[in-house]
């Protein structure tokens, strides 16, 4: 049987930073994404996750221009966003290898409606914008905003991943030889209530959730593709430099943005610490990175 690698692909790395938020601009990325994992399929049992971060952010500014009905939930825009991108994934794979299912998951991940980032959000979603214009949409729409760069942007609570509901669904998929797109924008976040299962205004970060599902999957690789090459020290300074190879431990002595390479470098460390093999790179490298001839590897060394 094939080893099983994870694959995480950053929402920024589907749509640029600074890139218009259009179908084509998406659709060059995801066939740049889709080539690199074609490769990596080849070798692997292959599920893929998905970020969604600017995706579902343009769904929440598309709900606020029609004004006859309430703006939709994050957890119900969030299953548009893995539908979507899902579809676009599937469909490039598909053309790509026309002899291997590709099947596309929408997955609900159970969280705690009481999480603490509920109060104190964290997710980067939908553009950047400058100050003047973020601080009159703040205003307008009751948003929190936060730096991402020189920019401002939105961000949503993202409430931990638990438990992913849809778990035996993927391991069947997997098991009759499917490259699954599962576990899209994090997960659809929904909690367990008397009446049921409930969904959860947030968005899960896809990273955490990627992590969680190696896991449980029991994967040999968890790797993460995003618009940076690597994990860096000192990032946007003179002394900027990468990390090639390191540990859970060396890892762990840094720290890293919450709102972008934060949750990656968590996921690579909880993944190596659980005993897999974890990787970050760039999404045009991915096969070099996975490999080890490129990105940043983490491995937990007795």
């Amino acid at each position: 049987m094939k080893p099983t690698a994870v694959i995480a692909l950053g929402g920024n790395a589907l749509l640029r930073r600074g890139d218009a938020l259009t179908f084509a601009n998406q659709l060059a990325n995801i066939k740049i994404a889709a080539k690199a994992i074609a490769e990596i399929a080849k070798e692997y049992r292959v599920a893929i996750v998905h970020g969604n971060g600017p995706q579902v952010g343009l769904l929440a500014l598309q709900n606020l221009a029609y004004k006859q009905v309430s703006p939709y939930p994050l957890d119900v825009l969030g299953a548009e966003s893995e539908g979507m991108i899902g579809y676009m994934l599937a469909q490039e794979l598909q053309n790509l290898m026309p002899e291997t299912q590709v099947s596309s998951l929408l997955t609900r991940i159970e969280v705690d409606p009481h999480d603490p980032s509920m109060q104190d959000p964290t997710k980067f979603v939908g553009p950047v914008y400058d100050r003047e214009e973020a601080t009159i949409l703040a205003e307008a729409h009751n948003w929190t905003m936060k730096p991402d760069g020189e920019y401002l942007r939105r961000v949503v609570p993202s409430p931990r991943p638990m438990n992913i509901l849809d778990k035996t669904s993927i391991d069947t998929l997997l098991e009759a030889g499917h490259i699954v797109i599962c576990c899209g924008g994090g997960g659809i976040p929904v909690c367990h209530t008397q009446m049921g299962y409930q969904g959860v205004e947030g968005v899960i970060d896809k990273d955490l959730s990627a992590a969680l599902l190696a896991k449980q999957l029991q994967a040999d690789k968890l790797l993460i593709l995003t618009d940076a090459d690597a994990v860096y020290l000192d990032w946007g300074t003179e002394k900027q430099r990468a990390i090639h190879q390191t540990t859970p431990a060396e890892l762990s002595q840094y720290n890293f943005p919450a709102g972008s390479m934060g949750p990656k470098v968590e996921a690579v460390i909880d993944f190596a610490k659980f005993g897999g093999q974890a990787y970050i790179g760039a999404l045009e490298q991915g096969l070099d990175v996975l490999g080890g001839q490129a990105g940043t590897c983490v491995v937990n060394v007795q």
